[in-house]
């Protein structure tokens, strides 16, 4: 629930609240991520059943429009987007690839984006983690939170927070058909 009607998007965040809100020690036993996304899947089906298909295709169509203005930087949809399992607190998730994240910032500034700059941290294998520089704007009504890689990086995704496992990634043309339904 914290997830679907309070907008927390990380896992772990939402797990820790929960514990304390019902009073149990953190360290419990606690759904993993997998069963957390299942269960946002089936609140959708069951309590959004009018409403997340249009949802879900005004945010898709956001998602494109921002794919097409950073297309020189190869971008690649990722997450609840990408999934279909999203809440009106969804954000759009994008990768880009460049070697330099002044060469993003210039292309945001040049179609008047107003950005933040942030830090993230993204498993790249097992046990090991990495800090990536990226940007956070609105479009369309949506947060979008894009991370940049280096030019390197392009055919290896990093790890899913849900099961561990290299994240699913879309291309324009792939999200351009999701979105036409």
């Amino acid at each position: 629930r914290l997830i679907c009607d309070h907008g927390i998007s990380d896992f772990r965040t939402a797990k820790d609240k929960a514990a304390w809100m019902l009073g149990l020690n953190e360290h419990g036993a606690l759904p993993s991520n997998r069963e957390i996304e299942d269960a946002v899947a089936e609140r959708n089906r069951i309590f959004g059943a009018a409403t997340h298909p249009q949802l879900l295709g005004r945010i898709r169509e956001a998602a494109v429009s921002v794919m097409q203005d950073l297309i020189v930087f190869r971008p690649r949809l990722v997450g609840s987007v990408l999934s279909g399992n999203v809440t009106e607190h969804s954000n759009i998730n994008v990768h880009v690839f460049a070697d330099s994240c002044e060469a993003v910032s210039m292309r945001l500034d040049a179609i008047g984006v107003h950005y933040q700059l942030r830090q993230r941290r993204h498993s790249i294998r097992r046990g090991h983690t990495e800090e990536f520089t990226g940007y956070d704007f609105m479009s369309d009504d949506f947060i979008v939170e894009t991370t940049v890689f280096p030019e390197r990086r392009k055919g290896h995704a990093p790890l899913s927070p849900v099961d561990g496992r290299p994240m699913q990634r879309a291309h324009l043309r792939d999200v351009e058909l999701l979105a036409a339904g």
